[in-house]
């Protein structure tokens, strides 16, 4: 796990050259998802571009699609595409690494970034699962801010009534959105208990940055029977660097040539205390 922890590090910096060259892209988000995705992708998932046609492989949806930059660089990580090719494209005009993931690119499996619609359709992909009676599992990860979106709650409950146990899906609870601190703009009360009123099995990872923390989650996640799981996992926005972390004004912002320096060394000496 500890090399898992190192490479979510090298993975940071993908996306800080990523945003720089392509001049704009949501980074605090990215950090604050950088470790989820990694255990997903490194550790739990049945995926690669080996098998990405098969029926049954696991299938990942990325809901809070503005992250996109994290959903690259780990894609990239897997050999779904070059990451040099990635970071050299990314946002250009006539690129397919766009700002939002685009399942143009192996290893996506459907276009997002209008909130609250990744939720609905992984309950769809786990309810066919159910039906043409498959072993994948379908992951989905959601910003806390999309919460609000009713979207969510609508499939909340779908996923309940069809008993979608196949079904997990993570909350990047960094607590802060693009407006602000989200209790302050559309506070979540109990998070757990919300989602265990609309009977959810629901796993609270301290610390959601945590890849050991993570992997036990994911692990507990494919024990729960008759039920979906959620696993609200508390995050830092801008993880890895002072210069960024729990400052909502990186919720979408480019780094200086001063604070590229700075923010790079902070990933680096992270990663070797690790």
């Amino acid at each position: 796990m500890s090399e898992l922890s190192k490479l979510a590090y090298d993975l940071r910096k993908d996306v800080v050259e990523m945003i720089i060259e392509g001049k704009g892209g949501h980074i605090g988000g990215d950090m604050s998802v950088m470790e989820i995705l990694v255990a997903l992708y490194m550790k739990q998932m049945n995926i690669s571009p080996e098998n990405m046609d098969d029926e049954n492989r696991d299938r990942f949806v990325m809901s809070k699609g503005h992250s996109v930059e994290a959903y690259y660089a780990v894609l990239a990580k897997k050999g779904f595409f070059d990451i040099n090719t990635c970071i050299k494209e990314f946002s250009k005009f006539g690129s397919p690494f766009i700002g939002h993931p685009n399942n143009k690119l192996p290893g996506i499996e459907m276009n997002s970034g209008s909130l609250g619609h990744g939720l609905p359709v992984c309950v769809g992909m786990a309810l066919a699962g159910k039906m043409d009676r498959k072993d994948y599992r379908v992951y989905t990860v959601m910003g806390d801010g999309e919460l609000a979106e009713g979207s969510v709650w609508e499939a909340a409950m779908a996923a309940n009534q069809f008993k979608l146990d196949n079904l997990c899906a993570v909350v990047d609870r960094n607590r802060l959105q693009i407006s602000g601190n989200t209790e302050l703009v559309m506070g979540h009360d109990d998070l757990h208990e919300r989602f265990r009123s609309f009977g959810w099995h629901v796993i609270d990872v301290a610390d959601g940055n945590d890849i050991d923390q993570l992997n036990e989650a994911f692990e507990e996640a494919k024990t729960a029977k008759g039920q979906p799981t959620v696993l609200i996992a508390n995050t830092v926005k801008g993880k890895g660097s002072p210069v960024m972390e729990n400052k909502a004004g990186w919720h979408h912002k480019v780094p200086t040539v001063e604070e590229r320096i700075q923010i790079l060394k902070d990933f680096e000496e992270k990663k070797e205390a690790l």
